[in-house]
């Protein structure tokens, strides 16, 4: 009998098992995380520099400091009001938290994930319109360190986002 190794048998994450929340974090004691609407992508880039010194053996090189970017790309809502928040806080420089969670990783306790957690700033915004498709809008997140791992919260709500919650038929209440 022939055997595998686990990684073999793994399943692939859908992108849409990652989700990300956000929030301008002065406003930490009255607003929790949001996602936000209509998002179709999101990215995480890590990028590290790296000096290269000649000597008489060769070139030896010295990496330098990590840097992480954030993206967001989404479609504009009618009636959001988390775009123009994000856009107001790059306007005045406001510090923005940035949760990301993998909805197919539990993490310990209810509704709670593996994920990171980031701070930083918006270093781009760009809102696109043309003719033929929907408004939308693409985020760049300069973040201020390399985040740290932990379990974050995510709604009942905010995971319907990322796939269908089954809804009885019965009439809902109010």
């Amino acid at each position: 009998m022939k055997k595998y190794g686990l990684q073999v048998f793994a399943e692939a994450v859908q992108g849409k098992r990652i989700v990300y929340l956000f929030r301008i974090a002065e406003e930490a004691s009255t607003t929790a995380g949001k996602v936000i609407a209509f998002t179709t992508e999101n990215g995480r880039t890590k990028s590290k520099d790296a000096d290269s010194t000649a000597t008489k053996d060769g070139n030896i090189r010295t990496p330098g400091v990590s840097e992480t970017e954030i993206t967001v790309t989404a479609i504009l809502s009618k009636g959001d009001t988390m775009i123009g928040k994000l856009e107001e806080a790059m306007d005045t420089d406001k510090l923005i938290e940035i949760w990301e969670a993998n909805l197919d990783e539990a993490g310990t306790g209810s509704n709670k994930f593996k994920g990171m957690y980031f701070q930083g700033y918006i270093t781009e915004f760009e809102k696109t319109s043309n003719a033929e498709d929907h408004v939308e809008c693409s985020l760049t997140f300069g973040i201020n360190g390399s985040g740290a791992k932990g379990d974050v919260t995510v709604t009942d709500a905010e995971q319907a986002v990322a796939s269908y919650a089954f809804k009885d038929s019965v009439q809902e209440e109010e």
